[in-house]
């Protein structure tokens, strides 16, 4: 089962993958999100019940790997998942909409803004995930508040 859940963990083979692999899961991420439902086709409470499921799964696997590839090892990707899914709420399907919203993640998830850095140091799985999902929530929050902005200027490239 641990080798299952490494695999998991690291998005199959994007964590084989030489380079930034935070970078490449975030994208492969925001690619499959692409595809899927927005959000209104999606009723909300079955997000939530999906997102939380995946959630429980990604601390699950991401502990698994961490057996073999360390604490939040480069290779580990599927908190990238969790972070992407959680900036992508609401967010159109329009290309530059998720490609700002894909840029935002990016750059909180560097950053680990309000407390992210700090959750890293949370035990198993829980720290692995912690970081990325603030970084989600930060950067769904900054991508709608820039969305109204530009919105109110006149400007509606977001949507």
């Amino acid at each position: 089962m641990r080798t299952f859940g490494k695999w998991l963990a690291m998005l199959g083979p994007v964590g084989l993958i030489p380079g930034p692999r935070a970078t490449y899961g975030s994208a492969v991420v925001a690619a499959i999100g692409w595809f899927l439902p927005a959000m209104p086709v999606i009723p909300v409470w079955l997000y939530a019940v999906l997102f939380v499921a995946g959630t429980a799964i990604a601390i699950w696997a991401a502990g698994e790997a961490e057996h073999d590839l360390g604490h939040d090892a480069n290779a580990i990707s599927i908190d990238e998942a969790v972070g992407m899914a959680i900036t992508l709420l609401f967010v159109p399907h329009n290309v530059v909409a998720f490609v700002v919203a894909f840029f935002l993640f990016r750059l909180f998830d560097i950053w680990k803004p309000l407390g992210a850095r700090e959750a890293q140091v949370l035990p198993g799985g829980f720290g692995v995930v912690a970081d990325d999902a603030i970084a989600g929530v930060v950067s769904c929050v900054a991508f709608h508040a820039l969305r109204w902005g530009l919105g109110m200027a006149g400007y509606h490239w977001l949507g």
